[in-house]
C-alpha cells in the first residue's frame, strides 16, 4: 500500500538533504576560508565539526528516504539511485571522512601531510550525490503526480 504522506516525507527529506549539501559543501566550506581572521587550522577545526554533524543528518535523511521508498514499493528506477546514495554515504562515513579527518588533525597539529587527492574525491562525491538527490526527488515527484489522480487526491471532495 502506498502512502501519500510517506511519499511527501521522502520528497521533503531528499530536497532538504540536497539543500544541506549545497549550503554546507558548496557554500559554507569554501567561504569560511575567505574570512580575514580564519587561519587554515581554525577553518579545518570548524570544518571537522560541521561535516561531522552534516554526516549524521545525511545518514538520518538517507534512512528516511530508503524506508519511504521501500514501504511504498518504489520501482527500481527510483530505488536504484537511492541505493547509490546509500553507497556514497557508506563510503564517506567509513572511509573518506575519517581519512580527511586524519589529514585535518595533522595540519591542525602543525604537520604537513603527504599530498593527497582525497579532497577532490570528496568534492566529486558531493557533486554526484547532489545529482542523485535532485534526480531521485524529481522521479519521486513525477511518480507521485502520476499516481495521484483527482479522485485519489486528499483535496478531492
Amino acid at each position: 500500500m502506498r502512502s501519500n504522506f510517506l511519499t511527501q516525507v521522502t520528497l521533503f527529506a531528499l530536497l532538504l538533504w540536497a539543500g544541506m549539501v549545497v549550503g554546507i559543501s558548496f557554500l559554507e566550506a569554501p567561504v569560511k576560508f575567505t574570512a580575514p581572521q580564519v587561519t587554515l587550522a581554525i577553518g579545518l577545526g570548524i570544518g571537522r565539526l560541521v561535516f561531522g554533524f552534516l554526516n549524521k543528518f545525511e545518514l538520518f535523511f538517507c534512512s528516511v528516504v530508503l524506508v519511504g521508498l521501500f514501504y511504498n514499493r518504489a520501482p527500481f528506477k527510483i530505488l536504484f539511485p537511492a541505493l547509490l546514495l546509500a553507497l556514497v554515504m557508506a563510503l564517506q562515513t567509513f572511509w573518506l571522512l575519517p581519512a580527511l579527518d586524519v589529514r585535518a588533525l595533522q595540519i591542525i597539529a602543525g604537520q604537513v601531510p603527504t599530498p593527497s587527492n582525497l579532497h577532490h574525491v570528496y568534492v566529486g562525491m558531493e557533486v554526484f550525490k547532489l545529482g542523485m538527490l535532485l534526480g531521485t526527488a524529481s522521479a519521486v515527484y513525477r511518480q507521485h503526480v502520476h499516481l495521484v489522480t483527482p479522485e485519489t487526491s486528499p483535496l478531492h471532495p
